[in-house]
Parts: C-alpha cells; sequence; structure tokens
C-alpha cells in the first residue's frame, strides 16, 4: 500500500519527468500554434511542481540541500565563464 510521502513524491518525479520533455519538445517544433500549445502545458505542469514542491517541503517529504557558499558559487561561475577551447 502506498502511504502518502511516496505519492507526493511519485507526483513530484513524473511532473519534474514531463517538464523535462517538455523542454526538449518546444524547440524542435516549428509549428507555431504546437509550439503555443506546448508552452501552455509546460507552464501549467510547472504550476503543479510548484504546489507538489510545497506540499512535499511542508510535510518534511522533501529536504533541499544546503544553500551554496558565495565560495562555491564564485567557483561555478569561473568554471562556467571560461572560454571554449577548440
Amino acid at each position: 500500500m502506498l502511504n502518502e510521502k511516496t505519492m507526493v513524491v511519485d507526483a513530484l518525479t513524473g511532473v519534474n519527468g514531463e517538464l523535462t520533455r517538455f523542454g526538449e519538445m518546444i524547440p524542435q517544433t516549428e509549428n507555431r500554434e504546437l509550439k503555443q500549445c506546448l508552452k501552455q502545458l509546460r507552464n501549467e505542469c510547472e504550476m503543479s511542481q510548484e504546489k507538489l514542491y510545497q506540499i512535499a517541503r511542508e510535510k518534511s517529504y522533501y529536504v533541499p540541500a544546503e544553500k551554496a557558499s558565495q565560495q562555491e558559487i564564485n567557483h561555478v561561475k569561473s568554471i562556467l565563464t571560461q572560454p571554449v577551447m577548440k
């Protein structure tokens, strides 16, 4: 039998997967109407994800990682802003 925590975490995982798929589909479609439809669905999916995330946080089903220190942030920024060697 599934408990509430499992159901919330599974739903959140599913929604996150859907968001990934929308992120893959939207830039690949050339049809403007389809693109707009996919964007609308993605926006609705993002709202659902946020609601599920808040439920998971409130019930301690999901505990986010500690916030990165400024040193860690600067390190990642330096890596991402280095010129690409060819």
